[in-house]
């Protein structure tokens, strides 16, 4: 989906329920994603679209006047989207989708309900693997989608999610569990648990921009083996 149709389709929704948290539930995102989206709006169009208090949100004037545009705008891409899934036969076939363990977990399910709803004949098939795997295997066209954390290759068609913050897993009883935050000097000092296979993510990135070298001692690309 184009990306500032999504942006409308948070704004009319969050007009609708009168509350980012209810639109997010709806649309199977977070509730600061689509905050960000209408901040995203707001700050390319110069004006302010709602106004936010303790009692709610509601439309300002100037959102007044541009929400019957927003409105026309996002049924006519759904019915070009519901014409054009026609054409390319949308109504049956397989979606394949690289994705993570977390993803897969927290994420997917609730995004194929949504999509099955639409599309109920659509079958689904998910790999699981790491950042690298994900993006051989979109740039090989063994899937048609995937989630990756950006930046990635420049020919790759891009829709920001969500900004996920790194976080620290350590036993309940460490004497640093109750800090708020984990500084990234401490994981030196422990032996370390690393999350994915190979060296091209984040962590190496940080440990290599603060001239630090962890004590990997166990490595795996499934997030629950190393919580539990």
């Amino acid at each position: 989906m184009d990306a500032n149709i999504l942006k409308y389709m948070a704004l009319i929704k969050t007009v609708e329920c009168g509350s980012f948290t209810k639109a997010a539930e709806l649309l199977n995102y977070s509730q600061s994603g689509i905050s960000r989206m209408i901040n995203d709006i707001e700050k390319e169009w110069g004006i302010t679209l709602l106004e936010r208090s303790r009692g709610g949100l509601r439309l300002t004037s100037d959102g007044l006047k541009i929400m019957p545009f927003a409105r026309e705008l996002c049924k006519s891409y759904e019915e070009l989207q519901m014409q054009v899934d026609n054409l390319n036969g949308l109504q049956s076939g397989i979606i394949r989708i690289g994705t993570f363990s977390s993803v897969a977990t927290h994420w997917l399910p609730n995004i194929i309900k949504a999509f099955r709803r639409d599309y109920p004949n659509i079958d689904y098939e998910l790999l699981l693997g790491d950042y690298t795997e994900i993006e051989n295997w979109i740039a090989e066209g063994r899937v048609d989608c995937g989630f990756l954390r950006l930046p990635t290759h420049s020919e790759f068609e891009t829709i920001f999610l969500e900004q996920d913050p790194l976080m620290a897993v350590i036993p309940e009883n460490h004497p640093m569990a109750n800090c708020e935050k984990f500084p990234v000097t401490a994981l030196c000092g422990e032996p370390f648990m690393l999350l994915q296979k190979d060296r091209n993510n984040e962590f190496f990135e940080i440990f290599e921009r603060c001239g630090l070298k962890p004590d990997i001692k166990f490595t795996t690309w499934d997030d629950y083996a190393i919580m539990s």
